[in-house]
Parts: C-alpha cells; sequence; structure tokens
C-alpha cells in the first residue's frame, strides 16, 4: 500500500513537472504589439482620406495666393504712386496695406487650425477601423493589451513573450493581399 501510495506521488509529481515545463517552454503571450502608423497608412481609407485632405488644403492655398498677389499689386502701386500722393492718400494706402497684410497673416493661422482640424476628422473613421480590427484579433487571441510600437515606444519586445499583430490586423481588415505582395 505505501508503494502504491508513494508511485501515485512520483506520477502526479512528474505530470506536474512535465505541465510546468511545457508551460515554461512554450509560454502563451499575453500581449501583443504593432506599429498602428504602419497599418494605418496601408488601409485604403488612409489614402482617401489623404485625397481629400490635399484637395482642401490646395483650396486653402490657392486663396492664400490669391491675397498675396492683391497685396502685391495693391504694394507696387503704391510704391509707383507714393511720390505724387498727398499725404491724406498715403496714409490711406499705407493703412489699407496693413490691413491687408494682417488679414492675409490671420487667414494663413486659421487656415492652419481649420486644415488640422478638416485632418483629424478625415481620419477618425479610418482610426476607428483599425481600431476595432485590433481589438478584434486582441480579443479573439485572449491578450490583456497591445503596445503601439510606433516612435521608439517600445525599443525591445521578446517574441516569445509577445505576438505581433501586424499580420493579424491586416488580415481582419481585409488587406492580406499587401501580405502577399511582401512575400514575393
Amino acid at each position: 500500500m505505501k508503494t502504491l501510495h508513494n508511485a501515485l506521488t512520483a506520477i502526479a509529481l512528474l505530470i506536474t513537472l512535465a505541465a510546468t515545463a511545457t508551460a515554461q517552454e512554450q509560454p502563451k503571450p499575453v500581449f501583443g504589439y504593432i506599429s498602428y502608423a504602419t497599418v494605418f497608412q496601408q488601409m485604403p481609407e488612409y489614402d482617401e482620406a489623404q485625397q481629400n485632405f490635399q484637395k482642401l488644403k490646395a483650396m486653402y492655398d490657392a486663396e492664400a495666393a490669391r491675397a498675396e498677389e492683391e497685396f502685391q499689386r495693391k504694394f507696387s502701386e503704391f510704391l509707383q504712386g507714393q511720390k505724387e500722393f498727398p499725404q491724406s492718400i498715403m496714409r490711406k494706402r499705407q493703412t489699407e496695406l496693413q490691413g491687408l497684410m494682417e488679414q492675409g497673416v490671420e487667414f494663413r493661422t486659421k487656415a492652419q487650425q481649420l486644415l488640422a482640424e478638416a485632418q483629424a476628422e478625415l481620419q477618425k473613421p479610418v482610426e476607428q477601423k483599425l481600431t476595432a480590427a485590433i481589438n478584434a484579433v486582441a480579443a479573439r487571441q485572449r491578450l490583456i493589451f497591445v503596445i503601439n510600437t510606433d516612435n521608439h515606444a517600445c525599443p525591445y519586445i521578446d517574441p516569445t513573450a509577445g505576438t505581433d499583430l501586424y499580420e493579424p490586423v491586416l488580415a481582419e481588415l481585409g488587406l492580406a493581399s499587401l501580405l502577399d505582395r511582401k512575400q514575393q
């Protein structure tokens, strides 16, 4: 009876050691990592958002150029006639030029702000789609968290401790063709 008990204890100990050794050899990753920007910039929706942004930017640039041309034209006229103008007309034209210059600076500042807001709005649905894909992949793989590796935020990740989500996220987004091109 004692030998049977010792044999069962030895078997239980061996099973425990084998399970522990297997678990130590191949731990299941608990986190994922991905370069958000790399995947984001490969999405067709990103290209579309960028094209729409460039069209809007071109409109603002054209308006700024038009205002600049108007200022240059009036300034040239001012320089040509300044010797002939009476003092009151000189002051009026100087004030006019000053106003045009201030309006131009104000327009450029406001345009930069509006363009930044427009870019954020155009990219928002793309970001939401990518975030949803990352969340879906992470949930399926039962990951606790996902690290964004952009901007050297995490210079080293042990690949046995974490899992690279680049390919699964591309597949989730329906961009598996990018993987095929990469492998060729």
